[in-house]
């Protein structure tokens, strides 16, 4: 894929993401969202998770955020609204935590089941708006190739076609592989933030001649119409590109729940505590998880 770009953007700071211990027994490469990089605007949180039974993301609540989440390997997700769920291989969920929901990630079968996981703030005006889901079979993601190049568009356009997944927050989430010898050039709107995480192979990012970078590494990128993007080794390189239009609003966050003032956190532990405001089904909600 090529197209011109006047300001390509290049690499302005790199992260090795690093494993560490989340939800039960769970190991997660946190990238966004440690203390290195508490926030990006508008990404809050991403993990690259690997995960087997018994271990995983039991019953856990959320407010003010988007969460998706793609698989490689069998996740059961189920939430207080009834909703319930098989994320296969390669699947997509989005999921519109919104004024609150209490949901379960748990691995299903056997071996070992890795993924991404991406939170999203919403703005001010969409933190208490209904949840809502939506679920996209691999087979039904938005892909084509060209030019050794292979594009997934979980959300946003590239090469032509564009995702179903609607976003509160404009958001752009590019699954990208490139066989050697590939060159990829993909426009990024030039207000948005964006950044790169690397998943297989190693390749040249934003300029030529910057040098590899392999995967598990984080790339946040400066400003510019686009992304440039060399593989230059004799492997597949595979990584995402993810862009969002930054909110320019205060961020309050305690855990899963992310708001505005710490006000609006207090107010939202109450609700959860008490069972209000959106939190009325868990006073008497256990996933299957928990109750096997």
């Amino acid at each position: 894929m090529n197209c011109e770009l006047e300001k390509p953007r290049h690499v302005v700071r790199k992260f090795h993401s690093r494993p560490q211990h989340e939800g039960v027994g769970a190991v997660v490469r946190r990238s966004i969202g440690r203390f290195e990089l508490r926030y990006f605007d508008p990404f809050l949180v991403l993990d690259e998770f690997s995960v087997a039974a018994p271990a995983g993301f039991p019953d856990h609540p959320h407010r003010g955020n988007l969460d998706s989440i793609r698989s490689k390997g069998a996740v059961m997700h189920e939430d207080f609204e009834g909703h319930k769920g098989l994320i296969k291989a390669g699947d997509l969920q989005w999921m519109t935590a919104g004024r609150g929901i209490v949901h379960s990630e748990m691995p299903a079968g056997q071996g070992l089941s890795k993924g991404l996981q991406l939170w999203v703030n919403l703005s001010s005006k969409n933190k208490m708006i209904e949840p809502r889901y939506q679920e996209i079979q691999s087979k039904d993601i938005a892909s084509t190739s060209k030019n050794g190049v292979t594009v997934r568009v979980i959300a946003g356009e590239s090469m032509g076609i564009q995702s179903p997944v609607y976003t509160c927050t404009p958001t752009m989430y590019l699954d990208f592989t490139l066989k050697p010898s590939a060159h990829l050039q993909q426009p990024i709107p030039s207000s948005w933030n964006a950044f790169v995480y690397i998943l297989e192979g190693e390749g040249f990012f934003g300029l030529e001649k910057s040098g590899p970078v392999g995967a598990h590494h984080l790339l946040l990128l400066g400003q510019g119409d686009g992304l440039e993007v060399w593989n230059r080794s004799s492997k597949m390189l595979r990584f995402v590109l993810i862009g969002g239009e930054p909110l320019d609003e205060p961020v309050s966050q305690l855990g899963p729940f992310v708001m505005n003032t710490d006000e609006e956190i207090d107010q939202t532990v109450d609700d959860f505590q008490y069972f209000v405001n959106g939190f009325e089904k868990a006073r008497h909600w256990r996933s299957e998880a928990m109750l096997d």
